[in-house]
């Protein structure tokens, strides 16, 4: 018989198989973590749909909705048996828990699924990630700061392939924050799904305690960091990356001088939307620099007269900070911080949701070692 579950119990159901019956436009601008998409009504029926619902009456929809259907049942009951083989539980939704997935959940029941329906449908899921998101996060927050080029990016791909929890917000935004930060970069997803996917991160991170995170500004590109990340990153611990400029030349060059044309078009459209700042002698020098492809050069002015005064962060070790690092040698920069993120305090005590479990210090009252290590 089937059965409506709260989206918590959901979670809870890691063999279970998650289906969003929504369209797939629906699906495709955010859903739960996890979930494939079956679409009962697909992008051009649902809006045949709902204009005889708006223009005439819900009775006619239905009757339109059941026409439009109906040839298809077969090979949807086809579809839900290879993607729940063996057995395996059927955890269906929809929008708000409404006639889609009912229908759906109906067809299963008959047909002996063992199936369970959201109740209250992907919004609910969204009351669970604006839930999360709008309190405090119980995770401490590791903060990684640097010049443009110190290889922020890399050590947090380091960490997180040495199992660490790592949030990389730029990665989960396709953005790097800059004005040259789409540059090479896919499609970035839509707020709610970059939002689901930041809670995911931080579920999955739950039992560690804390998460490394590159600092951010409120904006990348046209997505919007939650305020409660935005907050937890002030109160965490500060790790200063540093490097040569040779170094950092070499890195960003290695990073947003790429493809046949070298992303040509981006880079230099990017130096104009910035001309105000450079003055227009310099931008000009810029984009000729590209097209001479004297790349390094064009970095270098790019690096000492735009993004270091912009950034500010010094280019060598700080005690301001917890910890600084060198990262001429990437591996071993990793080693360091990796070393210095599972000696915190709060590293392995597990959090509940918005709950902290056990004692858990400010970073003021525990702040491990300060300074350089090079």
């Amino acid at each position: 018989m089937a059965k409506d579950i709260k989206i918590e119990d959901a979670f809870n159901m890691p063999g279970a198989t998650l289906v969003d019956v929504r369209s797939e436009n629906e699906y495709n601008e955010d859903t739960i973590p996890g979930a494939v998409n079956i679409p009962l009504l697909n992008n051009e029926e649902r809006a045949m749909v709902g204009t005889v619902y708006k223009r005439e009456n819900p009775v006619k929809a239905r009757r339109l909705g059941l026409n439009l259907i109906s040839p298809r049942l077969p090979a949807m009951l086809r579809e839900y048996e290879q993607k729940a083989s063996n057995g395996r539980d059927v955890v269906l939704f929809c929008w708000r828990g409404g006639l889609r997935s009912q229908f759906v959940t109906y067809m299963l029941d008959l047909m002996g699924f063992n199936v369970y329906r959201v109740a209250g449908g992907y919004k609910s899921y969204r009351k669970y990630i604006n839930s999360y998101l709008e309190r405090e996060l119980p995770h401490r927050a590791v903060v990684i700061h640097g010049l443009t080029g110190v290889g922020k990016t890399e050590v947090l791909k380091g960490l997180e392939a040495r199992g660490l929890p790592v949030l990389d917000l730029e990665g989960l935004a396709c953005h790097r924050g800059s004005v040259f930060g789409k540059i090479g970069m896919p499609l970035s997803p839509s707020q709610k799904k970059f939002e689901s996917m930041i809670v995911k991160n931080f579920v999955a991170s739950a039992k560690q305690g804390v998460f490394v995170v590159e600092c951010e500004s409120k904006r990348l590109g046209r997505l919007l960091v939650p305020q409660s990340v935005i907050n937890s990153m002030k109160m965490g611990y500060n790790i200063l990356l540093y490097a040569s400029i040779q170094e950092r030349i070499h890195r960003s060059v290695k990073e947003y001088v790429s493809g046949s044309d070298a992303n040509m078009q981006s880079l230099v459209e990017a130096i104009q939307s910035i001309t105000r700042y450079l003055g227009n002698a310099k931008a000009d020098k810029l984009v000729n620099l590209l097209r001479e492809k004297k790349y390094e050069d064009a970095v270098e002015i790019l690096l000492l007269d735009y993004y270091d005064p912009l950034y500010k962060y010094p280019n060598g070790p700080d005690s301001s900070y917890h910890l600084s690092v060198d990262t001429g040698n990437i591996n071993r920069a990793v080693d360091v911080v990796a070393e210095f993120v599972a000696g915190l305090p709060e590293y392995g005590i597990p959090v509940n949701g918005g709950v902290r479990v056990g004692n858990r210090e400010s970073p003021e009252g525990s702040q491990g070692s300060q300074g350089s290590f090079a």
